[in-house]
C-alpha cells in the first residue's frame, strides 16, 4: 500500500528544516500522483502540528503513515500512526484525518453534513469521515479484521477552539470518531499516549503495509441484501456526502414543502450505484416511496434480477426513464436516475402510441416533476449514443428553472481499475478527452495493463484468469471481451447458434446476444456482462455500460487508429446504426461519442485491462506507450467473505 513513511521523529526534523513537503510530494510522484499546490500548503500547515503533537506526547518512535491510500481506491487519509498499545502489548493503529478548519457549523440542522466558512456546498462531519475510514480498513485489510487489532479514529481541528465549531462537538463520538480542537490539545495529548507506547512503531507499520486485501464487495452479489436487510457498503468522503444530502433532502421538503434535486457526477467506479442502492435500502427501510430507473435495459433488467430477487415489489422499484410519461406530479418522493448521461429529449419512442407523441414532454422534465427529490447520477464522458444529454449544466438549469434548488456533488475518487487514478487520467489522455497528448504507462502497481499482439493472445490471457474462479477458496474472477461496434451483428442462425461477426484475421467470435432470451449457453444481451458464460461472446458499448468485471479485454476497431501521435476516430468504420446516418450525426458528434465508447470500455476492469487494435500502426503506437515498470502489488486475501466501498 502507499504511503509516505517515517517516525514521528523524523517527521518533526523534516518539518523543522522545511523539507517535509517537498519529501511527501517526491512520494507520491514517484508512486504516479499528481500534487496540487493546495495539497502542498495543506501538509506545510498541519503535519508540523501533528509532528509536534507526537513528539510532546513523548511518541518521537510511532510510525506515520503520511498520505496513506486506501486500497482499491485513489483516496488518501491525512495520516495513520502505527505503534504498540500501552496496556495490551499489541498493535495499535490510528486514523488521523487533520483538518484546518476554524470555523464551521452544521448544514442545514444535519448532525452528519457541516458547513465550513470559505467553502462551497455540505462537507461530511469530520469525526464521521474518520468513522467511515475506519470501517473501510477494518472491512479490507486482512491484519485487522482476521487479529483484531485495535483500529481507531480521530479528526483533529487544529485551528479552532471549541465555539466556532460547536455544532461539531454536539455529535457523540465512538472509537473511530473521536474530535479534537485547539483548545482540546491537552486531552489530544493524552489521548494519544493512551493509544501508543513510547517504543518503536516500525514493526506495526510493516504488518499494516504489508497486509493481505480482501477483495472488493460486487454491488450486485450484496444489492438484494442492501434492500432487505441492512447497509452492506461502506461510503466514503463525497460519497457519504452524496448520499446524506439526498436523505437530508427528503426530510427538508418534507417539513417545507419545496423540492430539490441532487445531482452527483463522477466517472467510472466512483460508486455512483452504490450509492444509490445505499439510499434506496435507507428510504425502504423507512417506509418512503422511492424508485430507480436508467436509460439502460442491460442496467435495469440485471438489477431487476439481482437486487430485486425474490421479491416482485423489489423488483417493480427498477424502471427505465421513459416509465414516467403519465406520472403525476410528486408521485414519489425520490427518484433516483443512475446513467443519468443517457437521458434523452423526450420518452418517446417507437412503441409509443401516436395519440401521446404530439404532446411529449421533455424525459427531463418528466423525471424532475415526478419526485419530491430527483437524484441525478453521471459521467459525462459515457454519453455514447446520439440524442443522450444529461450533463450537470443541462439537468441543473432544467431545475432551477422549475424552481428547485440543485445540490450537485462531485465524486472525485476512483474505486474501479484498483482504484487507479493514474490508469484513469492515461485513458483519458490516450483519448484526447482532457485535451493532453497521449502519455506513456509506467504502471502504478495498482492496476495491470497489457497489450496483446493479437486477439488470440488476448482471449487467452483473459481466460486463463476467468479459469482461476474459485480456486483455493477466491471469490470468482470475472473476464469478459469486448469491442468498438465496426462489425455487423447478425441474428442466430435458424438453429439457434451465433454467428461469428467479429473476424479479425483467422480468429472470430460471436456478439453477445442481441435479445433478452438465451441463445444456447450464451445468456441474453443484459446479462453478458454477469451470467459467467458471457465470456466467449464479445459485448458492445450499450451491454458493457454501467458494469464492471475484474478483468477487461478491449479490441479497438478501425474506427479508432492512430495516425500522427493521437488516436482518430472513423465514423465510416463503425457499423453502429445510430452513427451511420451522417445527416443525423455530425462529425464533431461521431468523433466525441466513439472516443467516449471506448473510455467506457477501458475502464470496465477492477484488476486489470489487455488491449489489441485490429490496426497495425495503432498496435504499434499502444506498444510505445505501455511500458509498465511498476508491477500491480496488491495482494488479495483468499477468503469467501468479501467486502467493497464502491
Amino acid at each position: 500500500m502507499s504511503a509516505f513513511r517515517t517516525s514521528a521523529a523524523n517527521l518533526l526534523l523534516l518539518a523543522t528544516d522545511g523539507t517535509l513537503a517537498d519529501r511527501v510530494a517526491e512520494h507520491l510522484w514517484a508512486t504516479r500522483h499528481g500534487v496540487s499546490p493546495a495539497e502542498r500548503r495543506s501538509w506545510g500547515s498541519s503535519l508540523p502540528i501533528l509532528a509536534q503533537d507526537l513528539a510532546d506526547a513523548g511518541l518521537g518512535q510511532v510510525e506515520v503513515l503520511v498520505e496513506y491510500q486506501l486500497p482499491l481506491t485513489s483516496r488518501r487519509v491525512d495520516a495513520v500512526l502505527a505503534g504498540v498499545d500501552p496496556r495490551s502489548g499489541r498493535d495499535s493503529y490510528l486514523v488521523v484525518e487533520l483538518k484546518q478548519w476554524s470555523y464551521a457549523t452544521a448544514y442545514e440542522q444535519s448532525d452528519t453534513l457541516v458547513a465550513v466558512e470559505h467553502a462551497r456546498g455540505a462537507r461530511l462531519h469530520p469525526g464521521v469521515q474518520v468513522g467511515d475510514y475506519c470501517q473501510y480498513l477494518t472491512d479490507f485489510l486482512g491484519v485487522l479484521g482476521r487479529e483484531r487489532y485495535p483500529l481507531h479514529g480521530a479528526a483533529y481541528l487544529h485551528n479552532a477552539v471549541d465555539r466556532d465549531v460547536a455544532d461539531l462537538l454536539h455529535r457523540s463520538p465512538t472509537e473511530q470518531s473521536r474530535l479534537f480542537t485547539k483548545q482540546r490539545r491537552g486531552q489530544w495529548l493524552d489521548y494519544l499516549r493512551s493509544r501508543f507506547a513510547p517504543t518503536p512503531g516500525a514493526n506495526a507499520a510493516d504488518r499494516f503495509l504489508t497486509s493481505t486485501v480482501r477483495p472488493s464487495r460486487h454491488l450486485l452479489r450484496y444489492a438484494a441484501q442492501e434492500l432487505k436487510e441492512r447497509p452492506q457498503f461502506t461510503l466514503i468522503d463525497e460519497q457519504h456526502v452524496a448520499y446524506e444530502l439526498v436523505l437530508h433532502a427528503v426530510e427538508r421538503a418534507r417539513k417545507s414543502d419545496r423540492k430539490r434535486a441532487v445531482v452527483v457526477a463522477g466517472g467510472p467506479g466512483s460508486g455512483k450505484s452504490v450509492i444509490a442502492l445505499s439510499v434506496m435500502g435507507e428510504l425502504a427501510r423507512r417506509g418512503r416511496t422511492v424508485l430507480h430507473a436508467t436509460g439502460s435495459r442491460s442496467f435495469t433488467q440485471t438489477l431487476r434480477r439481482y437486487a430485486g430477487r425474490g421479491s416482485t415489489r423489489l423488483q417493480g422499484m427498477f424502471k427505465y426513464f421513459n416509465s414516467f410519461m403519465e406520472a403525476e406530479a410528486n408521485d414519489i418522493e425520490v427518484l433516483l436516475c443512475d446513467e443519468a448521461h443517457r437521458i434523452r429529449a423526450t420518452s418517446v419512442n417507437r412503441y409509443t402510441p401516436k395519440t401521446r407523441r404530439d404532446t411529449a414532454r421533455s424525459q427531463l422534465d418528466e423525471l424532475i416533476t415526478t419526485a419530491r427529490v430527483p437524484v441525478f447520477l453521471l459521467d459525462e464522458h459515457q454519453v455514447v449514443k446520439p440524442g443522450e444529454l444529461g450533463n450537470i449544466e443541462v439537468i441543473s438549469a432544467h431545475a432551477e428553472r422549475l424552481g428547485l434548488d440543485v445540490e450537485v456533488v462531485s465524486l472525485h475518487d476512483q474505486f474501479r481499475c484498483g482504484g487507479s487514478e493514474a490508469y484513469e487520467e492515461w485513458v483519458l489522455k490516450l483519448l484526447g478527452l482532457d485535451g493532453d497528448k497521449p502519455t506513456v504507462w509506467a504502471g502504478d502497481g495498482r492496476f495491470d495493463l497489457q497489450i496483446a499482439e493479437s486477439p488470440r493472445q488476448l482471449e487467452a490471457f483473459l481466460r486463463a484468469r476467468q479459469r482461476s474462479a474459485g480456486t483455493a477458496g477466491e471469490p470468482g474472477q470475472t473476464a469478459r471481451v469486448s469491442a468498438g461496434y465496426c462489425w455487423p451483428w447478425s441474428d442466430p442462425r435458424p438453429d439457434g447458434t451465433l454467428i461469428p461477426d467479429v473476424v479479425v484475421g483467422d480468429w472470430a467470435r460471436p456478439w453477445n446476444v442481441k435479445s433478452d432470451r438465451s441463445v444456447g449457453e450464451a445468456p441474453g444481451s443484459a446479462f453478458w456482462a454477469t451470467d459467467p458464460n458471457g465470456f466467449g461472446q464479445v459485448g458492445c458499448v450499450y451491454t458493457a455500460q454501467g458494469f464492471e468485471y475484474d478483468w477487461s479485454g478491449v479490441i479497438l476497431g478501425p474506427d479508432l487508429v492512430a495516425r500522427d501521435g493521437q488516436l482518430t476516430p472513423r465514423q465510416d468504420e463503425s457499423k453502429d446504426p445510430a452513427l451511420r446516418n451522417r445527416k443525423a450525426v455530425s462529425a464533431a458528434e461521431a468523433d466525441r461519442l466513439i472516443r467516449n465508447t471506448y473510455k467506457v470500455l477501458l475502464t470496465r476492469g477492477m484488476r486489470g485491462t489487455i488491449i489489441y487494435s485490429t490496426d497495425p500502426e495503432t498496435r504499434a503506437f499502444l506498444a510505445d506507450l505501455v511500458k509498465p515498470v511498476h508491477q500491480v502489488e496488491t495482494r488479495y486475501e483468499m477468503i469467501g467473505d468479501d467486502s467493497n466501498a464502491g
